[in-house]
C-alpha cells in the first residue's frame, strides 16, 4: 500500500512526508533505519534503548558488587612515597 512519495534532491536528500512523520512519530533529530528485506527496502524509525534497558540486559541479577582490590593500597602508597612532597627538615 502506497502512503506517500518523496523526491530525491541533487544532494541525495529526501523529505519525509508529513503523513509518514505522523505515523512513525518522527520529530527533528529522529533516526531512520533503512532495511533490505526480500528485494525491497524498508524505512522505519530506529529502535531506541534506554540506559536502563541496556543495564538490565547486562546485569539481569542487579548491579555488580564492588570488590576492593588489595593491590590498590600498595599502588597508592608507592605513588605517595615516590611523588609526594618531601617534608622540610628542621
Amino acid at each position: 500500500m502506497k502512503i506517500a512519495e518523496s523526491k530525491l534532491t541533487a544532494q541525495a536528500q529526501i523529505s519525509v512526508p508529513a503523513e509518514v512523520r505522523r505515523k512513525l512519530g518522527l520529530a527533528p533529530g529522529s533516526v531512520l533505519e533503512w532495511i533490505e528485506e526480500g528485494g525491497a527496502v524498508l524505512v522505519r524509525r530506529a529502535r531506541k534503548y534506554t540506559f536502563d534497558d541496556i543495564h538490565k540486559a547486562l546485569f539481569p541479577n542487579g548491579p555488580p558488587k564492588y570488590v576492593e582490590n588489595p593491590r590498590n593500597e600498595g599502588v597508592a602508597k608507592y605513588v605517595r612515597e615516590r611523588y609526594g612532597r618531601r617534608r622540610a627538615r628542621d
